[in-house]
């Protein structure tokens, strides 16, 4: 089971290192990173995590699951026909093509969520009708061989449910547990409709 997930620069950590955590335990699956940019170093969004990435997306010909994070280096691939162009053609290769965040920006400017209800990072869910999906604010869509999680920590959520389905449910199960996946964070403040106005106000400052 081959598991491409795509790297760049100003990715969001979470978006591919979670997924990465529960894809990774599959049974005979191999995950390979590969760079939306030159092979080497890429830097996350943050600024202190560099993966060193040996693979170059253009090298990269099919797989089984494709899987594209967000970030704010989601911007300038939005305009990378080359890349677009490889993404739509991995996508005809895949058992699963998938996003985590704005990563869904980039499956949209390839054309592959055309008349698609699709989820994405709240910031963002007003682009994704220019890209002709339809938002919805859940945490997980599947519209069939196209999955798209919402915002950094849905990564998690939807790749257990991708482990279900490349797999079965024990499985999935299985590897939530070993994750000890059990998530009762000390704030009910995860989405934009339960956030206060404070802390609305807050993560404009904090970016």
């Amino acid at each position: 089971m081959d598991i491409v997930i795509v790297l760049f620069d100003a990715f969001e950590p979470l978006d591919a290192i979670g997924p990465y955590q529960v894809l990774g335990h599959l049974p005979g699956a191999i995950v390979r990173f590969v760079a939306a940019g030159e092979r080497g170093p890429v830097a996350d969004g943050i600024g202190a995590l560099r993966l060193d990435v040996p693979t170059r997306y253009s090298d990269v010909g099919a797989c089984d699951l494709l899987l594209v994070p967000g970030g704010h280096g989601t911007r300038p691939l939005m305009d990378d026909e080359a890349f677009l162009d490889w993404l739509r053609r991995t996508h005809a290769t895949t058992r699963f093509t998938t996003s985590v965040c704005t990563g869904a920006l980039l499956l949209g400017a390839a054309g592959l969520l055309d008349g698609l209800a699709a989820t994405t990072h709240w910031a963002a869910a007003g682009e994704l009708a220019a890209h002709g999906a339809e938002y919805t604010p859940e945490r997980v869509v599947r519209r069939g061989r196209i999955v798209t999680a919402a915002g950094v920590s849905a990564g998690i959520d939807m790749a257990l449910l991708l482990a279900a389905l490349l797999t079965d449910e024990t499985t999935a199960r299985a590897i939530q547990l070993h994750a000890e996946y059990d998530p009762r964070p000390p704030f009910d403040s995860g989405s934009w409709a339960k956030a206060s106005p404070a802390v609305r106000e807050r993560i404009r400052r904090l970016g």
